[in-house]
């Protein structure tokens, strides 16, 4: 029963927010007349809430057992967001390595600021992204080569996805501490990017996202990024050494 349960509410995901039941029953495996069950048990107990048009998604009962789930990284880390998007206006992001994607964790942006494909709670390949890069430069030499001997997609026709291009890329990056992207995601869109280092432990990525028509402003993006990764760094060292962390 709780496989079933699970199956239902992994059927929802930053793609996929709203579905029928028909949708539910079709991304989980399970029987319509199982989901409509199980369903029916979930939205009485507001996991689920279903929209006036006949579609499901997540209800603020697993909304708010989310919020208890979050540790010190993003608890540290979102005044420093917002204090880099304040000095540069543009989208600033968080993210973390899951398996072969980034799972963006947190997000700081403006109505002016440059529309970008990820979200809080979304995923993206490593490859094209600014924060991926920065994260998968310093993960250890056999999480890189399992990385490459993958196919990888290509978003653009800018995306590298040459294994030993990308490899020199990485290297690269690994040595000045920070990763540029230039519409590799989504045309339009350029990146710059440096990892959360603890202990030479990349935990987290910090990311700003520009307009490619301001690539040449890139450069100026990496110094407010580095200091920003850093503070967060260290109160994320803090954090996890205090014997009250920050829930």
């Amino acid at each position: 029963m709780t496989s079933r349960v699970l199956a239902v509410l992994g059927a929802f995901d930053a793609d996929h927010p709203r579905l029928t039941l028909t949708g539910i029953s079709r991304r989980s495996g399970l029987a319509l007349s199982t989901v409509h069950r199980l369903v029916g048990e979930l939205e009485a107990w507001q996991a689920l809430t279903r929209a006036p048009d006949g579609h499901f998604h997540i209800g603020l009962r697993l909304w708010e057992l989310g919020q208890l789930a979050p540790g010190p990284l993003q608890q540290v880390a979102h005044p420093w967001l917002q204090e880099l998007f304040g000095s540069t206006g543009e989208n600033v992001h968080l993210a973390v390595r899951d398996g072969f994607e980034v799972l963006y964790v947190d997000k700081v942006y403006g109505r002016r600021a440059v529309p970008i494909v990820s979200r809080a709670g979304g995923r993206l390949p490593m490859h094209p992204t600014g924060v991926g890069k920065a994260l998968l430069a310093f993960e250890p030499d056999r999480v890189v080569s399992s990385y490459l001997s993958r196919p990888l997609e290509r978003p653009t026709p800018h995306t590298i996805t040459e294994p030993g291009r990308l490899a020199r890329e990485l290297r690269q990056v690994r040595e000045r501490g920070y990763a540029l992207t230039y519409e590799e995601m989504t045309l339009g869109s350029c990146s710059a990017a440096a990892p959360v280092l603890v202990d030479g432990r990349p935990v987290a990525a910090v990311g700003v996202v520009v307009s490619s028509h301001r690539a040449r402003e890139m450069q100026r993006l990496v110094e407010p990024i580095l200091a920003v990764a850093d503070r967060i760094a260290e109160d994320y060292r803090s954090a996890a050494a205090s014997p009250h962390p920050p829930r």
